[in-house]
């Protein structure tokens, strides 16, 4: 980008376009490029919560949903932890990609969804 373009984008008298921001960010290295997103579609339980699993690129991010936070925010009295984690898998995933991209990880790199995260 030239010198002039530049200058006009400082004073005003050009609006810059988004894909114009995207590019410079990028090449600053300032563009956050994560996602999460969970092609495993079979959760499991191991008691205690619901196992289930997000990639990022080709990086495997472990994520699980505890008991109690099924209980408290998915109407989680039955007794079938995987029915209720199913019936409610769109805002679980949701919930489990916002703290992963907000860096709410637990020590071993894993997302926790935890009833007060709800």
């Amino acid at each position: 980008m030239s010198t002039p373009t530049i200058s006009r984008f400082e004073s005003g008298e050009k609006d810059i376009q988004l894909s114009t921001v995207t590019n410079i960010l990028g090449v600053l290295g300032m563009l956050d490029e994560r996602t999460l997103i969970f092609p495993d579609r079979e959760p499991r339980s191991n008691g205690d919560a619901v196992l289930f699993r997000g990639r990022d690129g080709d990086l495997i991010i472990r994520c699980a949903i505890s008991r109690e936070a099924l209980e408290d925010h998915f109407d989680g009295d039955d007794k079938d932890m995987l029915k209720v984690f199913r019936a409610n898998r769109e805002r679980i995933e949701y919930e489990a990609r916002r703290k992963y991209l907000a860096g709410r990880l637990e020590p071993d790199l894993s997302v926790l969804i935890k009833t007060e995260d709800l």
